[in-house]
C-alpha cells in the first residue's frame, strides 16, 4: 500500500514531524489509525465518559504504541500524532447513549524489522487494543457514589430495579500509553485504517451483527428453558438487550434447578442430572 492512499498528506506529515528527531519522508512511514476507547459499556462493566474521551484525545497525542502493556523499548512500535473524537448518531451504547470514539492516528517509519508488523496490520492480524490511563472518578451507574472516595455496595454487571450497574470512568488524570492486545477490555477498540470511514463502519456493523446473533442465541435459550420451568412466566424477550437477556437465562436457569432439585419438574429431572441440559448453563 502506497503512502498516498492511506492519506500521508504534508498536514500529516507535518504532525508527524513534529514527535521525528529528523524530517520524515512519506515514503518512510507508514500510517493508520486506532479506535483507542469509546463511551460504551465495555467487558468490565466500565465506561468512559463522553468529557473523558475529549481530555483523554489531548493527553493520548504522542503516546508511544506497545505489546501487551510491555514498557521496554524493543516493545515500543508507534506513535500517535493525532487524535479526533467522532460521534456516530445512527448508533446507541447499551445504556441507550450516543455512541463516541475516541480515534488515534498513529505512525511507524518503516524498517526491515517492522515489514511483517506492518503486514500483520493490514491483514487485520494485529488489530484490538488496550489503553492504560488513570482517573480521578470511578461513578458508579445505579447511586452515583465515587469509587475513588469509598464507592457503593453494588456490584457490576447486575441489575438493580432493572437499572445495569457499571462504573463510570471520569476526569482523566493521564495517558500512560496504547498496547496491542489478544483482547481489549473494549468491544469496539481495534486498528483502523486511515484513509475513509468505510472500514470503521464495516467493523461497527460486524460487532453490531455478533452482538444480535448473541442476543438470539439467548432468547432462544429462554424459550426453551421456559418450556420446562413451571414458575415461569411468560414475558416478551424481543426487545431485551444483551444484558437483560443474560439475567434472565441465568434467573431461569437458577428455577430449573431448583424445581429439579425439589421435584417440582420431575419430568426433566433425570434428563437435567443426565446432562442433557448443560446448554442451558450461563
Amino acid at each position: 500500500m502506497s503512502g498516498e492512499r492511506i492519506g500521508i498528506t504534508e498536514e500529516v506529515l507535518e504532525k508527524i514531524n513534529g514527535y521525528a528527531v529528523g524530517k520524515l519522508k512519506s515514503e518512510q512511514v507508514y500510517c493508520f489509525s486506532v479506535l483507542l476507547c469509546d463511551n460504551d459499556v465495555d467487558r468490565d462493566y466500565e465506561r468512559f465518559s463522553d468529557e473523558a474521551l475529549d481530555r483523554l484525545a489531548v493527553m493520548f497525542r504522542g503516546r508511544t504504541g506497545i505489546f501487551d502493556h510491555d514498557h521496554r523499548s524493543r516493545g515500543q512500535t508507534a506513535r500517535i500524532y493525532d487524535t479526533e473524537v467522532r460521534s456516530y448518531p445512527d448508533r446507541k451504547t447499551m445504556d441507550g447513549r450516543d455512541y463516541r470514539a475516541l480515534m488515534g492516528f498513529a505512525y511507524m517509519v518503516r524498517t526491515e524489522d517492522n515489514k511483517s508488523l506492518i503486514a500483520e496490520i493490514e491483514g487485520g492480524i494485529k488489530k484490538e487494543v488496550s489503553v492504560g490511563c488513570s482517573v480521578a472518578k470511578r461513578i458508579c451507574s445505579v447511586c452515583g457514589a465515587d469509587g475513588a472516595k469509598g464507592g457503593c455496595n453494588h456490584i457490576k454487571g447486575r441489575s438493580y430495579g432493572g437499572k445495569l450497574c457499571y462504573v463510570e470512568l471520569d476526569e482523566p488524570m493521564d495517558a500512560y500509553e496504547w498496547s496491542f492486545v489478544a483482547v481489549p477490555a473494549q468491544r469496539a477498540a481495534g486498528v483502523t485504517k486511515v484513509y475513509g470511514e468505510r472500514e470503521v463502519n464495516a467493523e461497527i456493523e460486524k460487532l453490531r451483527a455478533a452482538q444480535e446473533q448473541f442476543c438470539e442465541e439467548l432468547r432462544g435459550d429462554i424459550i426453551r428453558l421456559g418450556c420446562f420451568v413451571k414458575s415461569y412466566d411468560i414475558v416478551e424477550v424481543e426487545d431485551m438487550d444483551i444484558f437483560a437477556l443474560m439475567e434472565l437465562k441465568k434467573k431461569l436457569s437458577r428455577q430449573l434447578r431448583e424445581e429439579a432439585a425439589s421435584g417440582k419438574a420431575a419430568g426433566v429431572a433425570a434428563e437435567y442430572d443426565s446432562g442433557e441440559m448443560e446448554a442451558f448453563r450461563v
